[in-house]
């Protein structure tokens, strides 16, 4: 998730709401400055249909999707790789079961899919040019690549520096050295890797290797190599960034300063214990090649529901989450795989299990349904954004965005979040008090959470959306949760049977706007909407 923005409605009364959709008699929703407009809240009937269609989205079916797509063999569904291919072509394969319509690419036959592809390259390391040797006169240890971490992508060759140790704690005995004892030699030092203490620690974990780090630069050494002795497997070579040929720039994943590398060797880290701190003994010598270009092939998920009515079925509601997740990382305790369960594989398979409910629908909505799982959130927005440059249905005929994350667990770090959720940016649309009426007639409270609705707005996909003008919102449960970006963040700590009412209560939010002739609004008397306001206008050229 990620901006901030101000307003309020002044809320509907919940019971009378209820009753007046019961009755048929619908509602209007006010705004609480009073000058904004506001949508007609349409009326809305449980019918045995729309009941049934509820009745299809189960736990039992969210937690069989979910126990694949957070499994280990989808490796964290990192923005490229194999994992997130799998995800993909798991995603397609439960949109054609639906029957949703394929409205991605076409083949060479012509016949569209469920994909939409953005061709882009990554840096890679080049291993066939890579070398690291150290020697300490008894021994020679040669480092082989998948045992070293180097996020740069940049070259860098040293020949036979000398070995230096300096001891990361000991701010006495490095505040003592000179310059002219460092430069041009090889700083071996051991580095604790924050990101396996709590995550409430990282900040400060951060701020002392940034110290350290900018401390050690000022010495000029030539390269300063830090030892792991938790995991013997790297992360590899290069930052493997992202670069988007459209936009000639490179995306996600910076790196680290040129001359810092990590070595998960238990070798090195035999001869780095028997090193006295300050003593240059042995010497070392590295050559990295500069990283190369390789195609990536990433892919939006997309399949449509089609509406009913001769006009407003040309008009579309936008469902979203995004499938990928942050990949792999050093292991702790033998677990280095990053499942992602609630961010966002809650989310997505929420999409797959509402697209195959409201796929049986008898009687559809007048408006069309687009669901679509995107590439690249956790790399900033890619795929949403990509889909907000191409987009599959005029981005003027597309009414409103619901972004679903983090709607699988309710252990928030503030307490049990059980039959609740918000959305962010709650009141600079009109949409709040659809989705709270869905949550009336599906027992679940739909909520604006003063700290983190207008916060949390711009860190998920809505915010792509948002920028090209959509109303668009994302709804979750818990906005932070004790495995957010953590190894713990499994499928089995998902709460099912919350899930399968969540999902219960946007299905309804879902057909209530897709059966709606009113489109949802910005609250134009906001003004931290304006950009958003302007965007929609330029849109439909007002």
């Amino acid at each position: 998730m990620r901006s901030q923005f101000v307003a309020r409605y002044a809320a509907v009364g919940s019971a009378l709401l209820l009753s007046l959709f019961l009755l048929g008699l619908g509602a209007r929703a006010a705004w609480s400055q009073g000058t904004a407009p506001a949508q007609n809240t349409p009326a809305f009937k449980l019918t045995p249909d729309r009941q049934a269609v509820l009745e299809r989205i189960s736990a039992a079916s969210l937690r069989g999707h979910l126990s694949f797509i957070a499994s280990d063999l989808l490796e964290g569904r990192a923005t490229p790789s194999r994992g997130l291919d799998i995800a993909a072509e798991y995603i397609a394969a439960q949109f054609r079961r639906a029957g949703l319509e394929p409205v991605g690419d076409a083949n060479e036959k012509g016949e569209k899919g469920y994909f939409q592809t953005a061709n882009w390259v990554t840096l890679e390391g080049d291993l066939d040019k890579f070398d690291l040797t150290l020697s300490d006169g008894a021994q020679t240890i040669s480092v082989p690549a998948a045992q070293v971490s180097y996020a740069s992508d940049q070259a860098l060759t040293v020949e036979r520096a000398a070995l230096i140790k300096v001891d990361f704690k000991d701010a006495a005995a490095l505040a003592a050295l000179k310059a002219e004892q460092v430069a041009g030699k090889v700083v071996l030092t051991e580095i604790p890797d924050f990101r396996r203490e709590e995550r409430a620690k990282w900040a400060e974990g951060m701020r002392a290797q940034n110290e350290f780090l900018g401390k050690v630069k000022a010495l000029n050494p030539a390269l300063l190599i830090s030892l792991d002795r938790t995991s013997t497997s790297g992360r590899g070579l290069g930052s493997k960034r992202l670069v988007d040929p459209e936009l000639k720039s490179n995306q996600g994943m910076g790196g680290q300063a040129a001359q810092f590398l990590t070595v998960h060797d238990p070798r090195v880290v035999k001869l780095y214990d028997a090193l006295k701190p300050g003593e240059a003994v042995g010497t070392l010598t590295l050559h990295v090649a500069a990283s190369v270009e390789k195609p990536a092939k990433l892919r939006n998920v997309v399949g449509l529901l089609p509406g009913s009515d001769p006009v407003l079925k040309d008009t579309y509601v936008l469902v979203t989450a995004h499938y990928d997740h942050i990949g792999t990382g050093a292991p702790v305790n033998g677990d280095g795989i990053f499942n992602g369960a609630n961010d966002d594989g809650s989310g997505t398979v929420s999409v797959i299990e509402l697209a195959s409910a409201l796929a049986t629908l008898k009687e559809r909505p007048k408006r069309s349904i687009l669901f679509m799982t995107v590439f690249g959130e956790e790399r900033g927005l890619l795929g949403s954004r990509y889909y907000g440059r191409h987009p599959i249905f005029p981005i003027e005929k597309t009414v409103a965005d619901v972004n679903l994350e983090h709607v699988g667990r309710t252990d928030d770090v503030e307490g049990d979040k059980a039959n609740t959720a918000t959305l962010t940016g709650f009141d600079f649309t009109d949409v709040g008090p659809i989705f709270k009426a869905a949550g009336e007639l599906t027992g679940v409270k739909v909520y604006k959470h003063e700290q983190n609705s207008d916060s949390f707005f711009g860190r998920s996909d809505n915010q792509a959306l948002a920028d090209q003008g959509v109303p668009a919102h994302t709804l979750c449960v818990a906005f932070i949760f004790p495995d957010y970006h953590g190894l713990g963040d499994h499928w089995e700590k998902v709460n099912y049977p919350n899930l399968e009412k969540t999902n219960r209560m946007v299905a309804v939010a879902l057909m209530m706007m897709a059966d709606n002739t009113d489109e949802p609004k910005w609250n134009e008397a906001n003004p931290k909407t304006s950009r958003y306001v302007q965007a929609w206008k330029a849109r439909r050229g007002k």
